[in-house]
């Protein structure tokens, strides 16, 4: 089928202006000049058309054909994505190295998944069965993590005539035909492509009431996240967004983890190609590479294409989602996107909004964000799947009133603030517990309190309650001392100096102290709550708070962070037994003195 073919009328950065492409559709791909770069539609006129061009445009020059091709910007979705490092527009990054070296060239066509590679098909359907769009006709062990299904491509319904037995074939064979109601045969492979600007359908959505575990205990106690759930992360230069989003991505027990770096620096990107394939999954032990798929649309790659890669990424996860599986999504950052939208945007000759930025940088955001969420598949048996969606957020200067945060803020339901004091001070991860929140707390309480304890809620509520009084009466120490304080206000002090530093403060860079087990954050905060009860009593008695932080059993708290994860229950229980004795031994001899008879 011949493609209508126009000619540049002008060119301005990616923005390109075509004249003569007269039945082309708005996010229609085109090909661009004589190198034929990828561009997509996003303007369309009498008789002219705007483009937006994915790769550098330096050397085009008016009069070059462009030629539409058909198809909008679509991705291939099958076994291969496990494991693959994309651009933003689903080309493979080693497959671009191999063709042009270091230095990408322009033009260059690379399919997102390998056409030669042979997979282990096993059929889940006999022939004769009815099936429909999202019906599982087998499976593909892709990693030894991920089991990938097979699924009825959208507008294919009707009855097996034809299945291929368990074998080994690549993605474009056919393993399936099916007759329609009309008497057409429509040939299924394991390889279905799918436009990226518009949501995959499922059937409905259901409940967010299953946490995403972090490992992060800040996160996991304070502002926690659902599966299905939206965050975002927003902080300044150096408070530690990208190490945070990074540490989502090795530990949320998320089946399958998709990481966009979108408009970020390259040596952070760098850091996770190197540092992920090393690194263990916490629940199989096999390479955290074998359930994570890489977007790399660094800082100095082609702007428009980093408008495009979150939407690459998302209907990536959205076919993870269609499988059942629970899809983490982390974008770094949408501020990069946001700029990419108003570069764009400028050239275009929009009227700007606030800062610069288009009128419709809310409702972009805001679509982007509304295709997270937990869902039933569609397809017969009833497959759930969820997509939890993370941010982050580079706002200027730290101005959390700048517009990408603020529209941001009114879409998703976890916010954790990075605070750049907190930062300076050495203190991550650098999450502002004060101002930090999560609008997930009431959907999860049922899950906390069959999994962990019935009385997590009221500990979270207390250490909170801790944290807030010590942030008053730091402002109280600020102006005349501590040594002003009556004994209860500085007991407060030292209960929220353990809650910061034994509990909150988490390394990264620690082999145990970089993932904590929600159960071993629950016996953390449970000992910190326990201490905490024991010494108000004791100081409401008269003790000195100097005389309890003598108590050994400080040294042994400060140290349960870097407990094993597969023995700290041991380790939990031989603490509160030491506290116990500790205190139970102040109490004798406040009774030996003829002070009190206490029960403990």
């Amino acid at each position: 089928m011949a493609h209508e073919t126009g000619q540049i009328e002008s060119i301005s950065g990616p923005v390109v202006k075509a004249r003569g492409l007269h039945g082309v559709r708005m996010y229609e791909v085109v090909r661009v000049g004589h190198e034929q770069l990828i561009g997509e539609v996003i303007e369309v006129g009498d008789d002219i058309c705007t483009v937006q061009c994915y790769e550098e445009t330096s050397g085009l020059s008016p009069g070059e054909p462009v030629v539409a091709t058909g198809d909008a910007l679509s991705v291939e979705l099958g076994p291969g994505l496990i494991g693959s490092i994309y651009d933003g527009i689903q080309r493979p990054l080693p497959e671009l190295k191999e063709m042009s070296g270091d230095f990408i060239s322009r033009g260059l066509t690379v399919e997102g998944l390998d056409k030669e590679k042979k997979w282990t098909f096993i059929p889940s359907v006999n022939k004769g069965e009815m099936v429909e769009p999202g019906s599982v006709i087998g499976e593909v062990p892709e990693t030894g993590i991920i089991t990938s299904k097979i699924m009825i491509p959208l507008g294919i319904k009707g009855e097996i005539t034809e299945i291929v037995s368990k074998g080994d074939y690549t993605v474009v064979e056919t393993i399936c035909k099916v007759k329609d109601d009309h008497g057409d045969i429509h040939e299924v492979m394991m390889m279905q492509k799918t436009a990226v600007r518009k949501g995959r359908p499922f059937k409905e959505r259901v409940p967010m009431n299953t946490p995403l575990i972090t490992g992060q205990r800040v996160i996991d106690t304070f502002m926690p996240q659902a599966k299905g759930g939206t965050g975002a992360i927003p902080g300044g230069f150096g408070t530690g967004k990208t190490v945070t989003l990074h540490q989502f991505a090795k530990w949320a027990d998320a089946q399958v983890v998709v990481y966009v770096g979108c408009g970020e620096r390259g040596n952070e990107m760098t850091e996770a190609l190197e540092e992920w394939p090393s690194l263990k999954d916490p629940q199989s032990g096999r390479p955290l590479m074998e359930r994570t798929v890489l977007i790399a649309n660094t800082s100095n790659m082609p702007v428009a294409a980093r408008e495009a890669s979150i939407y690459v990424a998302v209907t990536l996860a959205e076919y993870f989602r269609d499988q059942g599986l629970d899809v983490a999504l982390m974008a770094d950052s949408t501020s990069r996107w946001a700029e990419a939208l108003r570069e764009i945007s400028g050239r275009l000759g929009q009227l700007p909004s606030e800062e610069g930025y288009p009128a419709y940088l809310g409702s972009r955001l805001a679509q982007f964000y509304e295709r997270g969420g937990r869902v039933k598949a569609l397809g017969g048996k009833d497959r759930i799947g969820s997509i939890t969606l993370c941010g982050a957020v580079s706002p200027p200067g730290g101005d959390f009133s700048e517009p990408v945060t603020q529209a941001t803020l009114r879409i998703v339901k976890v916010f954790w603030a990075l605070d750049k004091d907190l930062a300076a001070r050495r203190f991550f991860p650098a999450i502002n517990t004060l101002t930090s929140y999560s609008l997930y707390h009431n959907n999860l309480e049922k899950w906390h309190r069959e999994h962990l304890g019935t009385d997590w809620p009221d500990l979270v509520t207390e250490a909170m309650a801790i944290l807030q009084k010590d942030q008053e009466l730091r402002e109280i120490v600020q102006l005349v001392g501590p040594d002003a304080l009556p004994e209860s206000e500085r007991a407060i002090l030292e209960a929220a100096r353990m809650i910061k530093e034994d509990f909150l403060t988490q390394s990264a860079l620690h082999e145990i102290d970089t993932f904590c087990p929600i159960g071993k954050t629950y016996r953390m905060l449970r000992t910190i709550i326990r201490f905490t009860r024991k010494m108000t009593r004791a100081v409401k008695l008269g003790v000195n708070v100097r005389r309890i932080l003598e108590f050994s059993v400080l040294d042994n708290i400060a140290r349960m962070k870097i407990a094993p994860w597969d023995s700290y229950e041991s380790t939990m229980d031989k603490i509160e037994t030491k506290m116990e004795r500790e205190f139970q031994a102040l109490f004798n001899e406040l009774t030996e003195a003829g002070f009190i008879t206490p029960e403990i």
